[in-house]
């Protein structure tokens, strides 16, 4: 069973969040008509990526053991106000980069890329994608 693996208390430089689409298809006859089914009312496929600038190794470290951590058991990263959501003065949009309010669980979609810039300093851009994991 997955468990949540709380992200390091480091603040983002910057976010770049989707909030992903309903499953739904088109289907265009020869005469132009279209039909659209939708196959849910969850979203799906949202993303995350969060950059850190200058940061210390120490930290870029941190954010590398939590990447370990989340993939080795297939869990799930959850943010706080410390984390993922650090520096976002609406609670509404922190409430959906956290996806409090849906069934979405975030993974890493790919490993954390780090850049040494100085001796002990690194920028690290990590990306998630929302999972919809049945309970």
């Amino acid at each position: 069973m997955a468990t949540e693996r709380p992200f390091p208390a480091i603040k983002p430089t910057s976010r770049d969040y989707d909030p992903g689409t309903y499953p739904s298809s088109t289907f265009e006859s020869l005469d132009g008509t279209k039909t659209y089914i939708r196959y849910g009312n969850k979203r799906v496929n949202a993303s995350l990526t969060l950059s850190f600038s200058n940061i210390t190794d120490a930290d870029a470290a941190l954010i590398l053991a939590n990447y370990e951590d989340v993939n080795s058991d297939w869990d799930y990263v959850t943010f706080n106000s410390l984390s993922g959501t650090s520096g976002i003065g609406s609670t509404a949009l922190s409430t959906y980069i956290k996806e409090t309010n849906s069934s979405l669980k975030w993974r890493y979609s790919a490993p954390p890329k780090v850049t040494s810039v100085f001796d002990g300093i690194s920028n690290v851009s990590c990306s998630f994608v929302a999972c919809l994991d049945a309970p």
